[in-house]
This record gives C-alpha cells, sequence and structure tokens, in this order.
C-alpha cells in the first residue's frame, strides 16, 4: 500500500510539476527567510548564557526622578554583601570605552579599546577565566593583568607559553612599562566584551559615594525574593547618603532615590537603563519571519484546495474500493510532508547563499552547521509544524468527497472552501499591505534624519585618538598652536566627549534656587566653533576672557527651559562645589541622535568633579583634507610629544551616522521581507488566478459567442480579485497605523504619517493585481470560443 501511494504522489508531482514547483519554491523562499531569522532570534536571546550563574547574576543601578543608571559608587557593593546574606557576592567594574590604552612590545603595538577593571569578585561572578585560570592577587601585587590571546598574538607572534611578559605603556618614550600576566579567551557572546583586563582585590578604596563611575554586579542564593532585596537595598542606599547629612533639600532629594536589579538577561537587548531598540527591533524581525513563513502556508493551502478537483475521481475510487477517511487524509499528508521536506532542503541551500549577506548586515557571524545550533531540533519541529499548517485542512478536504457525487462528476468544491481560499487571499495582501506601508514609513524617516539640521557641523570634522589629558587648557594650548599652522587646518579644541552619541556625564546643579540633574561636557577653546554650533544669545568661550578657564560656564536652550530662566546670561549655576557664571546659551544640537531629546547641558573649561579631556577635534577645509592629514601625520611626535607615535584619526560625520545603523537594519529587513511577502503573494495570485481562469473557460467562450469584448472579459476576471486586494487594504490601513505609529513614537525627532504611504500600497497592490491575473486571463480571452464549447 505504502509503494502504491508512493507511486501516486509522484506521479501527481509529476503531471503537476507547475503548482508543485511554484508550491515548494514559495515555501522554501520563506523556510529560508525564517530560518535566517530564527537563527538571529537565538543568537541575541543567548547572550552570556555561557556563564553557570546566569540566572542568579544582577547589575545594581539607581532610580532619579528624572534618569536611571548603571553606574554606581565603590563602597556599595560591599555595604550590601554585608547586609544581606541572600547576596552570595558582590562585585565592582569599571569599563571607560572612551579611553584607549596603547601597549607596546618593540615595534609591536596593540591598542585596547575596552580595558576592563574588575575587582576578584566581580571577575568571579562574570566567570572571566584567564587562561591558566582565575587567580586572586596576593602580598604585594595589587592587580593582575591579561591581554586578549588576539592581542598576545600580535604582541608576541612566537610566543607558545603563557608566562608572564613585560610591556610598554604608552608612548615608547614614556618610560612606562608593566607586566601582562598572561592571555584571556573574551566570550564575544557576552555583554561585557574586553580587549584586556586588570584584576584587583578591590577597586576604588579611596572613593566615596560620590564617585559613580562603577558598575555593581551580584550574585544572589537561588530563590530569593528578588522584589523584596531590591526594596532592602534602596532602604539600605538612601541610608548611607543620609549619612552626616543635615541640610533638609539633600536629604528630601535623597528620599526619592531608589535603585533596581536588572537581571543579568535584561543587558543585551532591553536593559532598564538604557535603549531597548535592539529587543524591539528582535520582536519586530521575529514577526516578520513567522508572518511571512504563514503566507507562505496559507499559499499551499490555497493552492492545494485548488487542486482538489483533479483528486476527486482519485479519491471516490479509493473510497468505493473501501479506503477510509484517515488513510485517505494520512495519504495526503504524507505527500505534503514530501513536498515540505524537499522544501526545507531547499530553504537549507538558499539560507547557506543569503548567510553572508545576512551576517554582513548585522555584522555578526552566523552559521548553519554549527555542533550547538539550536536548528538542529527547532528545524524537525518546524517542518511537523508547517505539515499540519499547510496541509491538514487541504487533506480533509480531499478525503471528505463522496464517492458517488465525484464519480458522477461533480467535482466542486464546497462553498466553505471557496470562502477559505479567498479569505486566506486577502489575509496575505493584508500582511503585504503593512510591510509596503512599513516600508515606506521607514524610508521617510531615514531621509528625515538624514536630511534635518542636527544643529552642529559633523562633516570636515576630524576626531583625532589621543591618550595624553589635557584637562588644563595650558597644556593643550602649545599643541593647538602647532595644529593650527598646519594648512587648511582652521580650529582645534579638545573634550571629555564627542558628539557620537556617547554619554556624557551627569550633575546636580542649582540655578535660581532649583536643583536638577543635567548632562556636563567639559570642552576648551573653540570647542564651538569647530563643531558649528550656533550661538542663541551671549558668546563662546574666549581666550580674552581669562575668568572663562576659571569660573564660566555655557548652557544649551533646554537646560534654560529645565530651570525656567529668563535673561541667563550673566546668572550664576553652582555645582561641584562651586559657582559658575553663565557668559552664553548655545541653541540644542542632536548629540544622541533622534530616538534620545537633547539634555540640559552645561558646558566648563574648569570642572573639579569632570572627566577627562583626551577626545581632540579638527575642523578642517574639504580642498586641503588629504594634505592636512598627511602634514598632521608626519608632525604629531613634534605636536604631541608624548603620544606621538601613534595618529589615528577618524571622520565625525562616519562616526555619527553610526547611530542610524540600527534603523538603517530594520530598512534591509523591511525591503526584503515586503519583497518576499509580495512575491509569494503574486505567486499565490498567479496559480490561483490560473485555477480560477481555467474553470470559467467554458463561460468566457459563451459570452465571447453573446458579443463580449476582451476589455469586458478581463474586467470580468479582474473584479473579484480587486474586490480581495481593495478589502485587504481597508483591513491593514488601521493595523499598519497603530504598528508604524508606535514606531515612530521611539524617536523625539521624527516625521508626522501622512495617507501618501497607505495610498502608494494600495496603489501597488492593484497594480499587481491587475498586471498577474491578466497575464493569466490572456490566454482564455484570446482563445477560440470553439475549442471551449466543442464536447458540449
Amino acid at each position: 500500500m505504502f509503494r502504491l501511494n508512493l507511486k501516486i504522489a509522484l506521479r501527481n508531482i509529476q503531471k503537476n510539476v507547475g503548482i508543485t514547483s511554484l508550491n515548494v519554491g514559495g515555501l522554501a523562499i520563506a523556510l529560508a527567510a525564517f530560518i535566517l531569522v530564527i537563527m538571529y532570534f537565538n543568537y541575541e536571546t543567548s547572550f552570556d548564557k555561557s556563564n553557570p550563574n546566569y540566572n542568579n547574576i544582577y547589575v545594581v543601578g539607581r532610580i532619579y526622578p528624572d534618569f536611571k543608571t548603571n553606574y554606581t559608587a565603590p563602597p556599595f557593593a560591599k555595604a550590601i554583601k554585608h547586609n544581606f546574606p541572600e547576596v552570595e557576592i558582590a562585585g565592582i567594574t569599571k569599563l571607560d570605552p572612551s579611553w584607549e590604552l596603547v601597549i607596546k612590545n618593540g615595534d609591536k603595538t596593540v591598542f585596547a579599546k575596552n580595558f576592563l577593571q574588575a575587582d576578584y569578585n566581580a571577575a568571579k561572578i562574570l566567570d572571566l577565566q584567564p587562561i591558566g585560570g582565575l587567580e586572586k592577587p596576593t602580598g604585594d601585587i595589587e592587580r593582575l593583568a591579561y591581554l586578549s590571546t588576539e592581542s598576545m598574538q600580535i604582541l608576541f607572534p612566537d610566543k607558545t607559553d603563557n608566562s608572564p611578559e613585560m610591556v610598554g605603556f604608552g608612548p615608547s618614550t614614556s618610560g612606562i612599562t608593566g607586566k601582562i600576566n598572561g592571555s584571556i579567551t573574551s566570550n564575544r557572546h557576552s555583554n561585557i566584551n574586553f580587549d584586556g583586563v586588570s584584576i584587583a582585590n578591590e577597586l576604588g578604596k579611596s572613593e566615596n559615594y560620590g564617585h559613580n563611575n562603577y558598575t555593581t554586579y551580584i550574585q544572589v542564593k537561588p530563590g530569593t525574593d528578588i522584589a523584596n532585596l531590591e526594596q532592602k537595598i534602596t532602604n539600605l542606599y538612601r541610608a548611607e547618603l543620609l549619612k552626616g547629612e543635615t541640610d533638609q533639600s539633600t536629604i528630601d532629594e535623597i528620599k526619592v532615590i531608589s535603585t533596581f536589579l536588572d537581571p543579568l538577561a535584561n543587558l543585551h537587548l532591553k536593559p532598564r537603563a538604557g535603549n531597548d531598540a535592539p529587543y524591539k527591533i528582535l520582536i519586530a524581525l521575529s514577526i516578520l519571519g513567522v508572518l511571512i513563513l504563514v503566507i507562505a502556508c496559507i499559499n499551499f493551502t490555497n493552492l492545494s484546495i485548488a487542486q482538489a478537483t483533479k483528486r476527486a475521481k482519485e479519491v471516490g475510487v479509493k473510497k468505493v474500493l473501501g479506503a477510509y477517511r484517515f488513510q485517505i487524509t494520512v495519504q495526503f499528508l504524507t505527500e505534503i510532508f514530501m513536498q515540505c521536506l524537499l522544501a526545507t532542503i531547499l530553504a537549507l541551500i538558499l539560507a547557506e547563499l543569503i548567510l553572508p549577506t545576512f551576517n554582513n548586515l548585522f555584522e555578526i557571524n552566523l552559521s548553519i552547521w554549527h555542533a550547538d545550533n539550536s536548528l538542529i531540533w527547532q528545524l524537525p519541529v518546524i517542518l511537523c509544524l508547517i505539515t499540519i499548517i499547510a496541509g491538514i485542512y487541504p487533506s480533509l478536504v480531499l478525503s471528505g468527497f463522496k464517492p458517488a457525487m465525484v464519480l458522477k462528476g461533480n467535482f466542486s468544491t464546497n462553498k466553505q472552501s471557496y470562502w477559505l481560499r479567498n479569505s486566506l487571499l486577502v489575509f496575505q495582501f493584508s500582511i503585504a499591505v503593512i510591510f509596503i506601508i512599513g516600508l515606506f514609513i521607514i524610508h521617510s524617516q531615514l531621509k528625515y534624519m538624514r536630511s534635518q539640521d542636527l544643529g552642529f557641523e559633523a562633516t570636515q570634522v576630524v576626531y583625532v585618538k589621543n591618550i595624553m589629558i589635557f584637562n588644563d587648557p595650558a597644556k593643550f594650548k602649545p599643541v593647538r598652536e602647532k595644529i593650527l599652522k598646519i594648512p587648511g587646518v582652521e580650529s582645534a579644541t579638545v573634550s571629555t566627549t564627542i558628539p557620537d552619541g556617547s554619554e556624557s556625564g551627569l550633575n546636580g546643579y542649582t540655578a535660581g534656587g532649583k536643583q536638577a540633574n543635567i548632562d556636563f561636557v567639559d570642552v576648551d577653546f573653540d570647542y564651538f566653533e569647530t563643531l558649528g554650533i550656533k550661538l542663541k544669545e551671549g558668546r563662546f568661550f574666549s581666550q580674552k576672557f581669562k575668568t572663562d578657564t576659571a569660573n564660566s560656564a555655557i548652557i544649551n536652550e533646554s537646560a534654560v527651559a529645565k530651570y525656567g530662566m529668563k535673561n541667563p546670561v550673566g546668572q550664576l549655576i553652582r555645582g561641584c562645589n562651586m559657582d559658575y557664571k553663565i557668559v552664553g546659551v548655545v541653541k540644542d544640537f542632536k548629540t544622541q541622535g533622534f530616538e534620545n531629546a537633547v539634555q540640559p547641558t552645561i558646558y566648563g573649561i574648569k570642572n573639579p568633579c569632570g572627566n577627562l579631556k583626551v577626545h581632540i577635534m579638527l575642523k578642517i577645509e574639504e580642498s586641503k583634507m588629504a594634505g592636512a592629514l598627511a602634514a598632521l601625520k608626519a608632525q604629531w611626535p613634534e605636536i604631541n610629544t608624548k603620544d606621538g607615535e601613534d595618529f589615528r584619526f577618524e571622520f565625525l560625520d562616519e562616526l555619527y551616522g553610526k547611530l542610524f545603523k540600527k534603523q538603517e537594519q530594520l530598512q534591509s529587513v523591511f525591503f526584503a521581507a515586503a519583497m518576499l511577502t509580495i512575491f509569494i503573494a503574486i505567486l499565490g495570485l498567479f496559480a490561483f488566478a490560473k485555477y480560477i481562469t481555467n474553470g470559467r473557460t467554458k463561460e468566457i467562450a459563451v459570452r465571447k459567442i453573446l458579443g463580449a469584448s476582451d476589455i469586458q472579459i478581463f474586467k470580468l476576471i479582474n473584479s473579484s480579485f480587486l474586490v480581495m486586494v481593495t478589502i485587504a487594504n481597508i483591513i491593514s490601513w488601521p493595523v499598519a497605523y497603530i504598528l508604524t505609529k508606535k514606531w515612530l513614537e521611539t524617536f523625539a525627532y521624527r516625521v508626522d504619517l501622512s495617507a501618501l504611504p497607505f495610498l502608494m500600497s494600495a496603489l501597488i497592490t492593484i497594480l499587481l493585481t491587475v498586471i498577474t491575473v491578466s497575464i493569466q486571463a490572456k490566454k482564455a480571452v484570446k482563445a477560440n470560443p470553439v475549442d471551449g464549447l466543442k464536447y458540449e
């Protein structure tokens, strides 16, 4: 019996090779897209899962009335461990991604962009494992330093063991040397990435609760009540801050501060004190993948039902010979399983071909043929599911034919099947319309982001990487003078951050009796001129005014609004235990891109609580850019004597452009999804139109004999399909409006929703429908009526 069913299945596939190819091909394309999506989903949701204590590790953060942060002070970890027995271990780390450590061995150099500082407890929590095992610094050794295996290979290419090595730090003229105790492998599939690690017994020994620039990790006992622990840690933090405090306004401010515990599992996609855009994009991408697979299954169902009449006699004969409905259902499900299996094999081949492009788009390194790939067990489950989803209804329809009726020649499916086919087609086009609208709106937002005034000029600005500290303007002055002698260089400055989306510092400032936490950026002369930032009132910093290096400050428009100032120039603003005199107000400029609103910010040359001024920025004439950069590289050892061996630079507009990366990825994904959805929907429409047209051959012949023109017949055939496409647009517009509106709300600066994307989606789908159906109808319209009626 099995051999007979197999022969029938193969013969049926051979007889209907066109429809089968459409079925299998459409499903294979959708499956290939779904395989890539599920691989990406597995990758993004498995960060840090290799940590044995993955489910019990939390980051301790702070919540203020107007912001959240993961940064805490060094003493806090000790206090938590001492007061709460449910906390097994607590440790702190410090990582400054803007700081680049230069490490040398002779003529070989490594630039460690992410050099992680961790105490021994944090190293245990994060499962940092140097080659040879994790050791605790003992005796006079305060720290143990390790470099990544890649960096060690560069510095010591002939090294075969893991023994310690002496290296130089900074330029070779600095004379600073130190010991690298060995190498460590950085887990690239982790939120804690580094080029090197420094493990200490204790970090921040001399720092108090005012130095909030560390990350605190805790590992709790299994089964701990996290909500209860969170509240107890909040009470502890307030108690620590209130020690010795007598100022009532400060006490009131401390009482509204709270803490939170963020699971390690949240850090990559949806941190509580961070941007959850990656999580939203992952969910959107996953939904797209599922929808593409669903419409492919709908295609399969539609085409299988459309083919039902060709198998009616076969079913009738089998039932007369004694076959049960269950047996026939199993037979057809087996046939569909074979087609789905073939589609899966083709999908794997397609996915493998597309994977390099996909990896390049998302800057990852996925592989299908990987030993621990979850796809190994997920794919068989998916295969069974799509077989059931795509095949169960057609199998029930086919096995449900009544022998007496089909053997008399009544092959028509019932009205329920007719309505189901039409409903499924409407659903397919509804999804396609949503994708098309989404693509148009994403494109509009990206175009808006690229064309809008940022409030500063990133073009022609060169960011020079540097490790020297220029907090004192007198130290940077001779460097600036030498730089400005190079033809083409218009201005030069140094600051604590660059406007590339990097977070600036945050501190409490008081103005007009109102206290608020606002951003601060420490700058030097010519900062605003170099970036082309516009002045609203007052003046920029100038070397003509000696007080500018002592206590002058410039604030932005958002800071003026935050404090409710009128005529802010000349007023005082207090922070870091000193009074600043506001000498100017600059217009807001978008340092954080378009997703975050411009933050209230104060700019000062002197800041006792400030960060390190190491970021050099130069404004260079476009026509002289190449010559100026060549001259800078040649003269850098003389210009910046303590960091002159390694001239490294990046263009600021390219760095700022990286803020659009996620949205550009989303646009690419939506474009691919829209094309795939339209292709699969048109594929189904093409086959469905062929089936409908073939079924109306006699009707068309009669109408032509009665005088109907070709245009009238084309209109007749297209009308039912146009109704379905119109219904699909009407259904999808509200859904698309809600989804795109919610996406746009993630941007502080965005385009307004217009009717154009909705009208364009309707025009595109209607046009594609008319073309597709007309191609199929052409043969029937042009056929001789006699051929359609000669057997009547």
